[in-house]
């Protein structure tokens, strides 16, 4: 029991870096409207200050590993805790579009190596038996903390329309977008300051001939008998594999017949796990709840539900990866976001937007109502053409600045069934491929190779969150709402057909019992 605290203590500590994560990735929903409007952005433009993290992440991603092979888990982790504060300041106060891009960028360089390292350092020191939970922490974070990056931009919303003197006088109003980014600089110095608490990595350790550190971890991670046996395994792993223990391991070596399988399975889920639109819904929550009508706050409020809903299904996943396994609930959540895709294209597809005279009236004053005339009595079939008759109507500026009203004012359809199959999909993500992709990165690859094969198809995954976060704005204003989910949800369908045919069990096995397994 007393082993098992301080596994559970250090794997907290280590998944304070997917809090981080997933604080800096979701924080941004709450600030696109503002800045969109201040710097006058573009769609495209807009898709860059949000994905632009993310493209930073992908080249942190390529390094991380590599790296933390030469200087260690623990060190690598603590430069992103520093990256992680430098950025918050730097957005907070950033005084134009440039400054802030470069910013969200540095901190994408903490994401790219806190998201591959820190579950890769929690599988190397957590025994067999609590590996998926443990590992399932990370993913935990970091929807803890894309969970309270909507709370705390409800909240600064709220703060800004307050009349509180303290509010007023800390400029809630003036500065609600830099108020949401600046927050982060908190845990990022709590990170900082408890890696301090945590110690290096037990088979790291080992691949650099440590042995007496490596086993000390070791006995205080499962008991004297278990690290005694545990690290001979490790040995006879690296022994057997033919390299030693501080030659290099080249990148070739991760396209050697052996590899193939699991090569296959990472590139695949890393694939999986971000085609299907899930960081489209956490960086973009109230732009798409503000598609359905419901108004500026209501979007806010509507995504606190999004964060909640993620947080408790991945608990769900965690009590339940080490008992079911983790091909059943890939199988059971991959076809969830299926068939919440797929819904969510129909629901967007059977709106219509009509203004009425009652309609317009009520919009702000400062929507030249003389300009809508053309438009009062006519049905649209899609938001496409709705969005360009305004435009047409009142200018590109005015149209996107007030785009959330205009909606609210023309639109007809079930909001309700919207948020259902919101929510469904980010449940479903949540007890499936979110934290169970990050357990099998840990699991499928050799102890020799792991870290630059995690850095390799982490690279894969990145490079299509950024994609998907890009293009996003873009696709809602192009293709239309309807079409954008219908993607992702024959995205998901193709995906679902892979894990039934190929993705292998892998829970219960020691990290050496799985590289006999599936590394011919």
């Amino acid at each position: 029991m007393k082993n098992n605290q301080f596994v559970i203590l250090v794997a907290l500590v280590v998944a304070l870096g997917g809090f981080l994560m997933g604080f800096d990735a979701s924080v941004i929903s709450g600030v696109n409207k503002f800045i969109e409007a201040e710097f006058g952005l573009t769609k495209l433009e807009l898709g860059w200050a949000v994905s632009s993290l993310t493209l930073s992440a992908t080249l942190a991603m390529m390094l991380a590993g590599p790296l933390s092979d030469r200087i260690g888990r623990k060190r690598v982790l603590t430069f992103a805790a520093i990256l992680y504060a430098i950025s918050a300041i730097g957005s907070a106060i950033a005084p134009t579009f440039l400054f802030l891009v470069i910013a969200r960028m540095i901190g994408g360089l903490g994401v790219g190596a806190s998201l591959i390292i820190a579950p890769m350092y929690i599988a190397e020191i957590a025994p067999a038996e609590l590996r998926g939970r443990m590992v399932s922490f990370n993913q935990l974070n970091i929807v803890v903390g894309i969970s309270v990056a909507f709370f705390t931009n409800y909240l600064i919303l709220q703060l800004a329309q307050s009349d509180a003197s303290w509010a007023v006088n800390l400029k809630f109003d003036e500065y609600n977008w830099r108020w949401m980014l600046g927050l982060e600089t908190l845990p990022a110095v709590l990170y900082f300051f408890g890696l301090f608490f945590v110690p290096r990595s037990p088979r790291w350790l080992i691949m650099k001939g440590e042995m007496d550190e490596a086993l000390t971890v070791m006995k205080r991670a499962s008991g004297e008998e278990k690290a005694i046996l545990a690290m001979e395994e490790v040995k006879r792993a690296l022994a057997a594999a033919g390299e030693s223990q501080n030659e290099k391991v080249p990148l070739t070596d991760l396209f050697k017949p052996a590899m193939k399988l699991v090569l296959s399975i990472g590139i695949v889920v890393a694939v999986l796990q971000q085609i299907t639109g899930i960081n489209s819904v956490f960086f973009y929550a109230p732009m798409i709840f503000e598609q359905s009508g419901i108004g500026t706050d209501a979007s806010f409020v509507q995504a606190i539900l999004v964060g909640l809903v993620n947080l408790v299904f991945t608990v769900l996943a965690i009590m339940f990866i080490d008992r079911l396994g983790r091909k059943p609930l890939l199988i059971f959540g991959v076809a969830g976001i299926a068939l919440c895709m797929f819904l969510l294209s129909y629901s967007f597809s059977q709106a219509t937007y009509t203004l009425d005279e009652a309609a317009i009236t009520s919009l702000p004053a400062e929507i030249d109502q003389s300009k809508l005339a053309s438009l009062v009595g006519t049905t649209f079939d899609s938001d496409v053409t709705y969005k360009e008759a305004l435009i047409s109507a009142l200018g590109a500026d005015v149209a996107k600045t007030y785009e959330s009203n205009l909606i609210t004012a023309a639109v007809t359809m079930n909001a309700m069934l919207i948020l259902i199959s919101i929510l469904g999909f980010v449940a479903s993500f949540a007890i499936s491929i979110g934290p169970v992709m990050w357990v099998l990165f840990s699991e499928l690859f050799p102890n020799r190779i792991r870290g630059i094969a995690i850095s390799f198809v982490g690279l894969i995954n990145s490079a299509i969150s950024f994609i998907v976060q890009l293009v996003f704005p873009w696709e809602l204003a192009t293709l239309g709402s309807a079409t954008t989910f219908l993607i992702y949800g024959v995205f998901a369908a193709l995906g679902l057909a892979f894990i039934l045919a190929v993705v292998p069990e892998t829970k219960g096995k020691t990290l050496e019992e799985l590289e006999a397994m599936l590394v011919k």
